[in-house]
């Protein structure tokens, strides 16, 4: 099964009075790279959600973005009151009162609105124990994406696999016109041999060996079957979980190898209008498999 390396997901999960949200992007890349961006009071968490991501992403570049809010069952703040600073302002709006002689009461909410009388305070928060929310969070969202990379490697499959196929029938053309290649050298040796000789006479049995010797360094057998084997090693590829997109890349190297020894090799026009066409199937290949996971 290919994957491609590109995609997107999203996790959201409601625990300890927050909402968790996590967006993953996923593109192509030579590695497994991850790039965060989360809150700076979550930065003692950096590695381990690296780690959780790859082992869930063989190869590309993705960035995740964790963000936090309170949600709507989230905590109230705690409210501060310091006692002693409040009868500290009463003790000392009393001693005013009679010193200045003002009458009146000196009620509560005169004291409440006092700087540092009642204050509100965040209720302390163990950030380690939000790890599993956040955990489940990305998770969700790498099931997302590894959904949607699916989806694009089936797409990638077909027309890779599409592409194999022409190859093959391509291969097997350049099988069947391999033998006559040494013939027509043959003939078109004879040919030219007898245009340099005034009574037409040619030595059959060195015409013999020249073509025989021509046929043995234009032996492209084994060429063609290495390229079959390459093919059949890319539909292996469709049926495996593991990340292929290298190994891919290396066939497609190794094919253009074979393809390129056999249009050296042959020497003949018709192979080398068959070779023409393999390498263009490759090159598309090659720009897909880019693509893969």
């Amino acid at each position: 099964m290919l994957k491609s390396m590109t995609g997107y997901g999203r996790g959201e999960v409601n625990a300890f009075g927050k909402r968790f949200s996590v967006e993953l992007k996923a593109v192509n890349h030579r590695f497994c790279e991850v790039v965060l961006r989360m809150p700076r009071s979550l930065m003692s968490m950096e590695e381990q959600i690296k780690r959780f991501i790859q082992s869930q992403v063989a190869r590309g570049r993705i960035d995740c973005f964790l963000g936090i809010e309170k949600s709507a069952e989230g905590t109230t703040a705690l409210v501060k009151v310091d006692k002693d600073l409040a009868a500290a302002y009463y003790k000392a709006m009393k001693e005013l009162q009679e010193e200045l002689g003002v009458e009146g009461e000196i009620k509560l909410k005169h004291l409440t609105v006092l700087p540092g009388v009642m204050v509100l305070e965040e209720a302390p928060e163990n950030i380690e124990e939000w790890w599993p929310a956040i955990r489940e969070a990305v998770e969700i969202a790498l099931e997302d994406l590894i959904k949607m990379r699916v989806t694009e490697g089936e797409q990638l499959a077909k027309d890779i696999g599409k592409r194999v196929g022409q190859i093959a029938g391509y291969n097997v053309r350049i099988r069947e016109r391999a033998p006559y290649v040494a013939e027509d050298y043959r003939t078109r040796l004879e040919t030219r041999l007898n245009d340099f000789l005034n009574n037409g006479g040619l030595d059959p049995e060195r015409l013999a060996a020249e073509a025989a010797l021509f046929a043995e360094r234009s032996n492209i057998t084994e060429e063609t079957v290495r390229l079959d084997s390459h093919l059949s090693q890319v539909y292996a590829c469709f049926d495996t979980n593991e990340a292929v997109g290298r190994k891919l890349d290396f066939l497609i190297q190794e094919m253009n190898r074979e393809i390129n020894t056999i249009a050296s090799k042959a020497n003949d026009l018709e192979i080398n209008r068959l070779v023409i066409e393999v390498k263009s199937e490759l090159e598309k290949i090659r720009e897909q498999v880019q693509n893969i996971e």
